[in-house]
């Protein structure tokens, strides 16, 4: 094996390890949205001013602490980016509060099939039989999870989920095809998202513990995680990168039955475990063959 190849190799695993800690932690986000129990605009304005500041700090430490050159929004791309961002936590928040935490990750699963499509028509990456099959198997599961959101009066939070993936899936390729660090992009998106909601905010509503679980999911969680989940874009393909939202389809339901007692309805259980087996068998193909990556996917220096 070539030096070349031990270093891509090396990178490729570093995205992994770098993008699965960001797909742990984010696992956790939608129990802590219910336990701080307060409205979408409350919630929406006081996390997003918590993440910005908080990633505004890091930058500042490291561009006049560590004298880095790091650019806080790095170009259009990063504004675009940026801008998604703000857009996919808009439609998010309107999901957690329009439909079961089941449904939102089952239907956010979707991102990895999106990002697929989108990775062959703006990075050049072919997509073969398999990922297409997996595409209309994870497709159908979750029209089934959208059907039964019908008779739940659950349809409006179900499609504002899939706006969700879709927005998230095309940040992802932005993100990608920029080629640079974009680990600081959540900052802004968070800021615009605070900026918006702030009008209609009403942080004099909360009590300590509100403020104490608002506090570990806009300072600790979500900074952490989205930073990671943007910096593995560096190493890793776009739809790699969205695979790695898996694992909060497989254990935000858990922590949400274990906490709240909400159990998923049987149609959203039936679209679930579609969309789960068809990208846990996509995933494991992809990591079975081990296709050679195209140029685009080289990590950034």
């Amino acid at each position: 094996m070539t030096a070349a190849a031990v270093t891509a190799t090396s990178d490729h695993r570093r995205g992994l390890t770098i993008t699965f800690i960001g797909g742990l932690l984010l696992t956790v986000d939608i129990p802590l949205i219910r336990l701080v129990d307060t409205d979408p605009w409350t919630f929406m304005a006081l996390r997003g001013a918590m993440v910005f500041i908080c990633m505004w700090l890091y930058w500042w430490w490291q561009t006049r602490m560590r004298g880095r050159v790091m650019a806080f929004v790095d170009g259009w791309d990063g504004l675009a980016a940026g801008v998604l961002l703000a857009l996919a936590t808009l439609s998010f928040m309107a999901a957690v509060y329009n439909t079961t935490a089941a449904n939102l990750v089952f239907i956010l699963a979707f991102n990895p099939m999106v990002s697929a499509i989108l990775s062959r028509f703006f990075l050049g990456e072919r997509v073969g039989a398999a990922t297409w099959a997996a595409i209309a198997a994870t497709f159908t599961g979750v029209l089934i999870i959208v059907y039964d959101g019908l008779s739940a009066g659950r349809v409006f939070g179900d499609i504002m989920a899939f706006i969700t993936a879709c927005l998230l899936a095309v940040s992802l390729i932005i993100m990608r095809r920029s080629g640079r660090n974009m680990s600081l992009v959540p900052a802004s998106g968070s800021l615009l998202s605070a900026c918006f909601a702030l009008f209609m905010a009403q942080p004099w509503t909360l009590g300590p513990a509100q403020w104490g679980w608002l506090s570990l999911n806009g300072i600790v969680i979500m900074p952490l995680s989205m930073a990671l989940m943007a910096l593995g874009t560096r190493y890793i393909s776009a739809p790699e990168v969205a695979m790695f939202f898996l694992i909060e389809t497989v254990l935000t339901p858990v922590w949400i039955w274990l906490l709240f007692s909400e159990s998923p309805s049987a149609g959203s259980l039936t679209g679930g475990a579609i969309v789960i087996t068809a990208l846990t068998l996509h995933s494991s193909w992809r990591l079975y063959t081990g296709r050679q990556r195209p140029a685009w996917a080289r990590p950034i220096r």
